[in-house]
């Protein structure tokens, strides 16, 4: 044991560091979240900043430098240095994959080579079609399927699941029990769980995505590194001309393949050479080679590996296909008339431009406190799909807030000042008086006034005489929306008493946002 610790030394130090990264993701991603501020005492995104994929396919798709993105340059050149480590030393994603092995790998998956070229064909159709603005990438990115999934539905799973657990234990369990899970339960409410219970728009898809890549381990370990992720595929572009690489071949192998069943990438051919594109520095290797021929140094001279065997006519076709799919768009009712329910968040570009920077990553729901930011489905097209929208029967945009300017990695959306944030109009509230109960109902209700946050009141009384339902004559209070003071944020419609529809409805019409000129609505 003691004769092959020091060959053991360099994968040890790579798990450690997948730990440390996964650690370090996290507590991010439980930072991310109010905690009694109205000011983030943490850089949350700084792992999206630093994704490559999701910063070429934003300011393609923006058609501008997000200078907020300018990390990600550091990654692509440590790549170009090191290889590619990013995948086997950092990425969150990858540790859970490795994590997950035992639970779901069938066994040998390493031999399988076939299909690793598809992921390079997926990233040129990505960078074809945000660049021609169809941006798709955040569907697809690796810290995006994570903080989705653990975002809509593992973090809430766990915070229900805790606290059904600490009250059962509350109510019906004995005194001496409740003197140890109470105080465990605090400390979970303070540093672990979310600050409120909040649900979610498409959890159960955001959920089986996250599953369905931890279980394409069954066809071949990190199966969704080698084959499908876009991220993966350019940093192995990269990676292919790193100064520094794992290196073997050599003449002495004799007949052992043991290298090449170990390689989770199989980037090792059967002459025992390792593909730099493919290879991220696992380490796995190194233990297995009986005669230690496998050493990680200067790559010049040494022998790159199997060249990336792309299909030129399938690598035009993803191109060609990146660059037409866009031309559909205009063509699709959503050209000619916006959802007016679509009600985008504070500080948000205009739409064009907020869903080319939008890398759909739910940091803005998760740190939303009213509960109000919530997945769009179709309502703004397939390249809408994940990204934020308020649902003010849900939830409500809290007057004070500013946290979602704070936790966008792109500048989707812009980080406002209070002052700014009082002022910015992302809809405007109706009333609805067939359902209205002082006009409908002939019944007095002043909720929706009482909790508007506007300095002014947007919402303001008439006093009129209406016929209630017994048939007597009554003298009320008749809301009415001053349209120019109301910035719908949604409180109204949030806290209408009604059960069902609420009886205020707050659409996107009078957004402050502008496009060539005009609001996207019109008004």
């Amino acid at each position: 044991m003691r004769r092959h610790f020091p060959k053991l030394l360099p994968s040890l130090w790579r798990k450690a560091s997948q730990l440390v990264f996964l650690a370090f993701f996290l507590f991010l991603f439980v930072k991310t979240d109010y905690s009694g501020s109205d000011e983030l005492t943490w850089a949350v995104n700084i792992l999206f900043r630093i994704d490559p994929l999701l910063a070429v396919t934003a300011m393609a798709a923006g058609r501008t430098v997000i200078v907020l993105m300018l990390p990600a340059a550091i990654t692509l050149a440590l790549t170009l240095l090191f290889g590619r480590f990013f995948c086997g030393w950092i990425c969150p994603l990858g540790t859970l994959i490795d994590g997950s092995r035992r639970l779901i790998e069938r066994g040998g998956a390493g031999r399988e080579r076939g299909g690793r070229q598809f992921k390079y064909y997926l990233l040129f159709f990505l960078l074809a079609a945000s660049l021609f603005g169809l941006p798709l990438a955040g569907y697809l990115d690796p810290f995006s399927i994570l903080v989705r999934g653990l975002t809509f539905a593992v973090h809430p799973a766990l915070d229900h699941a805790a606290t059904s657990f600490f009250t059962l234990t509350y109510q019906h369990g004995p005194m001496w029990l409740n003197i140890v899970t109470e105080p465990v339960y605090a400390v979970l409410k303070e540093y672990v769980l979310p600050f409120a219970a909040k649900v979610y728009g498409l959890s159960v898809l955001s959920l089986l995505v996250l599953v369905a890549v931890l279980g394409l381990g069954l066809f071949g370990r990190r199966f969704f590194c080698r084959s499908l992720c876009p991220l993966g595929a350019m940093l192995a572009l990269f990676s292919r001309y790193s100064l520094f690489r794992l290196s073997g071949g050599s003449p002495e192998c004799g007949g052992c393949r043991q290298c090449r069943s170990e390689c989770r990438m199989a980037a090792i051919d059967d002459e025992r050479t390792i593909a730099a594109a493919e290879c991220i520095l696992c380490l796995d290797c190194l233990p297995s080679c009986p005669k230690s021929l496998i050493h990680y140094g200067w790559g010049r001279g040494a022998k790159r590996g199997q060249a990336v065997d792309l299909s030129r006519r399938a690598a035009i076709a993803s191109l060609a296909a990146g660059m037409l799919s866009p031309l559909v768009l205009p063509s699709r009712l959503l050209a000619r008339h916006t959802d007016p329910q679509l009600i985008r968040p504070p500080g948000a570009c205009a739409e064009e431009e907020f869903l080319g920077r939008c890398v759909r990553c739910g940091e803005c729901m998760k740190v939303c406190i009213g509960n109000a930011l919530h997945s769009t489905w179709l309502e703004a097209g397939l390249e809408g799909i994940f990204s934020p929208r308020l649902i003010g029967r849900i939830g409500y945009c809290e007057f004070n807030c500013t946290l979602c300017g704070q936790v966008c990695p792109t500048g989707a959306i812009r980080r406002l000042s209070r002052q700014e944030k009082h002022v910015t109009v992302i809809g405007r509230a109706h009333i609805d008086r067939n359902r209205c109960l002082p006009f409908a109902d002939g019944v007095p209700c002043i909720v929706c006034e009482e909790h508007c946050p506007t300095p002014d009141k947007a919402i303001k009384f008439r006093e009129a005489e209406v016929v209630n339902g017994r048939g007597e004559t009554v003298t009320l209070l008749q809301p009415y929306v001053v349209g120019e003071l109301c910035i719908g944020c949604g409180i109204c419609e949030n806290k209408c008493p009604l059960s069902g529809e609420a009886a205020v409805i707050v659409t996107a019409a009078g957004e402050s946002r502008e496009s060539s000129g005009m609001t996207m609505y019109g008004y």
